[in-house]
């Protein structure tokens, strides 16, 4: 069992700034990355950032230089600092685990609200 401990989202105003969080525990043993997705209405589910266990990231160019994702692997805990918001970046967010474990897959967490609206 997996479980995911998802906090920072809430309303903030365009420009404004959130830092999202999540802790995976349990019966995780190879985590090769840790991040973040997000699904706005009516859109399909994409990659916002990912950092692997090595420190390697990935963004998408839409927030590129605006977010930065970090981790802690100790704790198995990725960050999400998020800078200058706007409205398109409304979404749910979705903490996510890729792994090696049981032949390889990827942990969802239950995803937490973000709304950027003045």
């Amino acid at each position: 069992q997996v479980q995911f401990v998802e906090s920072g989202g809430g309303l903030v105003q365009p420009g404004g700034s959130l830092r999202l969080s999540c802790a995976a525990s349990g019966s995780i043993f190879n985590i090769y990355a840790m991040g973040w997705y997000r699904q706005a209405p009516g859109k399909q589910r994409e990659l916002v950032a990912r950092i692997t266990s090595g420190g390697r990231t990935n963004y998408a160019d839409s927030v590129k230089g605006r977010f930065t994702i970090s981790r802690d692997n100790a704790k198995n805990t990725v960050y999400l600092q998020m800078n200058s918001l706007n409205p398109e970046d409304t979404a749910v967010y979705y903490c996510n685990v890729a792994h090696w474990d049981k032949g390889g897959g990827d942990y969802w967490g239950q995803g937490t609200q973000v709304t950027v609206s003045s």
